[in-house]
């Protein structure tokens, strides 16, 4: 069940809502699991149980960890937990890619299972071994109530998407949370600026980028502005999925931390990713990168492995694990090269330089046929191809208008905008809130594109 679908909007989101603040207040983590259960059981019934499971087995293992700390059963019960959890992403996300390369290699003739991937396993998962990690590490204590463990799990909000939420950020909230028509009313504005985000602005760009990048011979300035097109369908599409996810967070008590920092502001790749996808860069920071050694020792070696299982995080294909590579050499030369250079010469240039790199970068993250990452890299250069074709200027010029929009809203000055206005004239929150409500409502009954890229992640 998407944020921006009808069923959501319509019945899911005020049906839980009205029995949420309905009932006392003693009841509803109870609700918050139901109604999570249920929106996880509506979009993927048959893995419900494993997300169920996964739960479970790591309420477990981290009570046993808290019963035997320092002894050999509690670090026995961690390499349970994380050896399940990888085991459980290993088959379901990574079978059939593992097959694949044997039978190349080996010239096998495995069958491929095709598994369907179980919507948020790579979320919930990271979740829910981050937790038994932190209770081994003595960061947190193991929670006793398996109702409060299975709703910090479940909860619907960031299950299938999104941020990675760290138990302890949300531990006493889980426990004792408050809700206030402050909270409320900041929550329903973060959520209506990412459904505008993603139907307004991310599934238009989407449009343009699928019709140009599936084009089986594109030319020069399609492969440019496809790419343009996809960088802003993939920031507004994931930003505003987090804004809604946060905004939900807030209207019922609980305060998730921000996931995205306005990145393509950035005048470093070093700083676009601590700004893009915040919950995941801060997750492998601490459990992979930290424990390899960081910057002490090995650091190279730290940088590229954690940036390849970056890639292969986001997908089984080898263009993930080419892209996650990519920019680990990027940080590299960065870390080692250019790091005084990019902050002597003017920021604007060392702004084209980080868009340069990172719309090359989604280039590769799109393409999953190898083949047609080689023809569209080469096109993109302007090798392999002609400059620009009818269609491609045709698209250009009925989307002239929508362009230095997605840029500038790309960039703080709205919101800042916005605030500046709703300070001078408080009724000018209530009136935006409703009108982007209901452009966002027309334009979801017309349209028939509207995916959540990060879904199939």
């Amino acid at each position: 069940m998407l944020f921006s679908s009808i069923p959501f909007l319509y019945y899911f989101l005020p049906v839980v809502f009205a029995v949420y603040f309905g009932l006392p207040k003693k009841l509803r983590n109870f609700v918050l699991l139901v109604a999570s259960l249920f929106f996880y059981f509506y979009g993927e019934p048959k893995y419900i149980v494993l997300l169920v499971f996964s739960s479970v087995m790591d309420y477990t293992m981290s009570r046993i960890i808290d019963k035997y700390r320092g002894k050999r059963a509690a670090k026995g019960a961690l390499m349970c937990s994380v050896f399940v959890n990888l085991l459980l992403l290993m088959f379901f996300k990574y079978s059939d890619f593992i097959i694949s390369n044997v039978n190349a290699l080996f010239n096998a003739d495995i069958p491929l299972l095709r598994i369907p991937l179980p919507l948020g396993i790579s979320f919930y998962t990271f979740q829910t071994m981050s937790y038994s990690i932190d209770v081994y590490r003595g960061k947190i204590k193991a929670q006793r109530s398996p109702l409060a463990f299975l709703t910090y799990v479940a909860m619907f909000p960031p299950l299938v998407a999104g941020p990675i939420i760290r138990y302890a950020d949300v531990e006493k909230m889980l426990t004792h949370r408050e809700t206030s028509l402050a909270g409320i009313s900041a929550g329903i504005s973060r959520f209506v600026m990412g459904l505008g985000k993603k139907v307004i602005f991310a599934n238009h760009a989407g449009a343009v980028a699928t019709e140009l990048l599936d084009a089986s011979n594109a030319s020069t300035m399609a492969v440019w502005l496809g790419a343009i097109m996809f960088m802003f369908q993939i920031y507004f599409d994931f930003s505003g999925y987090s804004d809604m996810a946060i905004g939900l967070g807030k209207m019922i008590g609980f305060d998730f931390k921000e996931n995205f920092d306005y990145p393509y502001t950035t005048k470093s790749i070093t700083d676009f990713w601590r700004r893009w996808h915040i919950s995941l860069g801060v997750f492998f920071r601490d459990y992979l990168y930290i424990p390899l050694g960081g910057n002490r020792k090995r650091a190279v070696f730290n940088i590229m492995f954690v940036w390849m299982v970056t890639g292969l995080w986001h997908g089984a294909s080898i263009n993930f694990i080419l892209w996650g590579l990519y920019f680990g050499v990027i940080l590299l030369i960065e870390k080692y090269m250019l790091r005084r250079l990019l902050q002597k010469i003017p920021a604007f240039f060392s702004h084209i330089y980080c868009l340069f790199i990172v719309l090359f970068g989604w280039l590769i993250f799109y393409f999953t046929d190898l083949g047609q990452l080689a023809a569209f890299s080469a096109r993109f250069f302007g090798a392999g191809g002609f400059l620009a074709d009818y269609r491609t200027i045709e698209l250009f010029l009925a989307n002239l208008w929508i362009l230095p929009i997605l840029a500038i809203f790309s960039t703080r000055a709205p919101m800042q905008i916005l605030d500046y206005v709703k300070a001078k004239i408080p009724v000018s929150e209530a009136v935006f809130n409703f009108s982007l409500l209901t452009v966002s409502f027309v334009l979801l009954i017309g349209q028939t594109f509207n995916p959540f890229i990060y879904f199939r992640f």
